[in-house]
């Protein structure tokens, strides 16, 4: 697969395909569902409440701070996660005005 020509895009498709990257992995879905029910930052075994080994926990942690709608903090030994409220508000925004779009009803399409 070639590389992607982000530059012949608007800054709105570009926009709209990183925050769709954060749900095409279930995994990553799963770390964001679990985040918003504990309502704090979580600094415990992430291996233990979503049931995926550690590398692969980590390495969605990674894509999810990425993409900037987790942050984390480092304290002694322990990483805590939690979601990143502005940016989370800032996709909701994006991807609700992309999502929001219809076809009229009364027109045939294809």
């Amino acid at each position: 697969m070639g590389l992607t020509k982000t530059e012949i895009f608007t800054d709105q498709q570009n926009q709209i395909s990183v925050f769709a990257k954060a749900f095409g992995h279930p995994a990553r879905v799963a770390i964001l569902q679990y985040l918003f029910k504990i309502d704090t930052c979580f600094c415990g075994d992430l291996v233990k409440e979503i049931g995926l080994a550690q590398p692969t926990i980590s390495q969605h942690l990674k894509e999810l701070k990425y993409l900037g709608l987790i942050k984390g903090t480092v304290e002694g030994t322990s990483v805590c996660y939690c979601i990143d409220k502005e940016n989370w508000a800032a996709m909701k925004e994006v991807m609700g005005d992309f999502l929001d779009q219809d076809l009229p009803e009364n027109e045939e399409c294809c």
